[in-house]
This record gives structure tokens, sequence and C-alpha cells, in this order.
């Protein structure tokens, strides 16, 4: 039984059906991952009344660069390409995840277009989240709620501090190349 109605999207994959269906599943693919390392069985089982499991084929994309969206999947089984367009035009594989891995939390959080088309490469099995989702959680289950939220930002800043040094070295690369001329 779900505690929210299923999200209207997706309409183009398998319904698999509510995640508490299958929370001794969801708990084997994601009680180890990051997100949910902290989290026991029974936190699981609860987070599972607020998400709706799909199953998406080989090339389905799960989710498309410049695309609104409002919610967060979770990889249940299979493997996805995380891809970005360059300034070129160029599409690039930025990332493979698999099972365990968590994408489209940016746009959960704000709300804002995706950054990346994040497409399967095998069949994929995934649970989806919505904002909706976490507002009821925030309201049934106010401390698993603030649990999942406090995760969630210590893994986006982990991988903006990972981003800021990246450019960091970067930027230093450049300028030893082509230091500034003396005025």
């Amino acid at each position: 039984m779900s505690a929210t109605p299923c999200p209207d999207i997706y309409s183009n994959f398998e319904y698999l059906g509510a995640a508490s269906a299958y929370t001794d599943d969801v708990y084997d693919a994601i009680g180890f991952a990051p997100l949910f390392d902290r989290f026991s069985k029974n936190e699981i089982a609860a987070l599972c009344q607020f998400m709706h499991c799909f199953v998406a084929p080989r090339d389905g994309k799960l989710l498309a660069e410049g695309d609104d969206g409002d919610y967060a999947l979770i990889i249940l089984s299979g493997s996805v390409d995380v891809r970005k367009s360059s300034p070129e035009g160029e599409v690039v594989t930025i990332a493979n995840v698999s099972r365990g891995s968590s994408l489209g939390e940016m746009s959960l959080i704000d709300g804002e277009r995706r950054f990346a088309s994040c497409i399967a490469i095998e069949p994929t099995d995934f649970a989806v989240f919505t904002r909706q989702d976490l507002n009821e959680m925030l309201l049934r289950h106010p401390r698993l709620a603030n649990k999942f939220l406090i995760k969630l930002m210590q893994i986006l800043v982990g991988r903006l501090r990972t981003t800021g040094n990246l450019l960091l070295s970067n930027y230093h690369s450049v300028m030893k190349e082509h230091p500034p001329k003396a005025a």
C-alpha cells in the first residue's frame, strides 16, 4: 500500500506498483548505498510507502536534460548512463550508475530543469520519489524525512566539494600553461 498516488510520469514504462510491495528488494538494493547507508530496514520500509516502482527497457530515457522535474529516482537493478551535452553540442557520458544509486536529486530539491539525461543501458528497475511524496513524508514521518534530507544534503555538498576541487585543479593547470601577462 502506498501513502501517495502513483505519479503521472513514465506512462511509456511498465508500472510495477507501490514500492511498499517490494520492501525487501528495495532494502537489498539501497540499504547500503551512500544515501541510505544509515537507514534501518524499518526506515526503508517506511520510505517505501512514498515511492513507486517502474521498469525501463534498454535505451529507455529515465530523465532528459533540460526537462522540468520535481522528483528523484533510485536505481533498484540495471545500469544507467548519465549523459550531458557540451557547449559545442557533443553528448558526453559523465557517469554510469547502477543498483543503489540515486538520480535527479537536484530537481527534487530546487524544481529546476534536469542537469543531464539518464539512459538505461539494460533493463532497469527504479523507484520514483516526488516532491509531493517528500511533503507527505514530512507530515507523516517528520524524523524520517529530516534524516533523508540531511543525508541528501551531505551527498549534494560532497558532490559540490568534488566539483569545486576539480575546477580549482583545472584552473591551476590553465594558469600554468597560460600565465597572466604582467601589466
